[in-house]
């Protein structure tokens, strides 16, 4: 009989390491945020059954327009993060400001920033969508957790991961021991290990942007699509991060969004999006940067901090790079 491949939750109790407090946090962090990327594919598969579809009617904290579902996966998200006790702090893209962790704010080890509905405005059209998700280590002691403990460099994650809400749903996570993606079988309910160690896939001539944006780019990123389509790349958009993301580090390619000159910073945030993904790609070999610096590198000065980003195949980065005088 066939051998049925590690759970999500086993993996993780494996592949913890010295950083965490305990060797099952890890799992048990992980555990929680898969079992919200369960409900959350539950609510997509029937968001036209239930009403989810569009607006929920109110902005978001850096003024976009919040959908039903971006309300609902980051309630679910952050009350099944709360639900482990260990979670001193979290903040997540939905938010203005941190999330209240109650007594856990003192107790707790971790740190928790997450964008609980990447690519909203694809669900109503059945188009992939994504959660991201990074960890830390808290560093306050003695006193309730605070921005302080969350506005760090990605470089110092302990974790980070995305659960992809596709074709299939398909949850992958690093530690800093490789990047390994689980597959969520229906008929157990649960994530079964899939992929082990995956490696950026080589260049494939491949570049997903928002090419429509490109007359208010700067010089540098105009010139820098010019010279991949005049050697033969081709253009893959979903317009959903994770989607974009996963594909190219599957098939190979780059994602970019870069900044305009309307807004020079960009449009993803550095915490909830950028760090997470950036270690992952750093994991399976691949290279994230903002143009001139590792976007690990960067430190937030405030949780809503955007950059732009370049993220993908690391032969691909780094001809980017080259426009950007880096």
């Amino acid at each position: 009989m066939p051998v049925t491949p590690p759970n999500l939750f086993q993996h993780a109790m494996d592949n913890s390491n010295d950083e965490f407090a305990s060797p099952s946090d890890l799992a048990i962090l992980l555990n929680a945020i898969g079992s919200s990327g369960k409900f959350i594919s539950s609510e997509i598969n029937r968001a036209a059954l239930r009403d989810f579809f569009g607006s929920a009617g109110v902005a978001n904290v850096t003024g976009d327009d919040q959908q039903k579902l971006d309300v609902i996966g980051d309630n679910v998200v952050a009350e099944a993060l709360l639900t482990t006790g260990l979670v001193c702090a979290m903040s997540s893209e939905e938010n203005a400001g941190m999330i209240d962790c109650g007594d856990a704010a003192v107790t707790g080890e971790y740190v928790v920033v997450f964008d609980p509905v990447d690519g909203s405005s694809n669900i109503d059209v059945a188009a992939p969508i994504g959660t991201i998700f990074g960890i830390y280590r808290r560093l306050s002691e003695g006193f309730p957790a605070g921005q302080v403990d969350v506005l760090r460099p990605g470089n110092e994650m302990l974790a980070a991961g995305y659960v992809l809400y596709g074709s299939s749903t398909i949850f992958a996570y690093t530690s800093g021991d490789g990047v390994h993606f689980f597959t969520l079988d229906p008929t157990l309910g649960d994530y079964l290990l899939t992929n082990e160690n995956v490696r950026s896939h080589g260049s494939s001539l491949v570049y997903s942007a928002n090419e429509g944006n490109s007359p208010k780019w700067h010089d540098a990123d105009q010139s820098w699509v010019a010279h991949v389509k005049s050697e033969g790349y081709t253009g893959r958009y979903i317009g959903a991060l994770v989607a974009d993301f996963h594909r190219n580090l599957m098939k190979g390619g780059i994602y970019a969004y870069p900044g305009d000159k309307g807004n020079p910073s960009g449009k993803l945030r550095l915490l909830f999006e950028c760090a997470p993904l950036a270690f992952i790609a750093e994991q399976a070999g691949g290279a994230a940067t903002n143009g001139t610096a590792r976007i690990r590198d960067l430190e937030p000065d405030q949780l809503h901090h955007r950059t732009p980003m370049y993220i993908g195949n690391s032969k691909e980065v780094k001809l980017l790079g080259k426009f950007h005088g880096s």
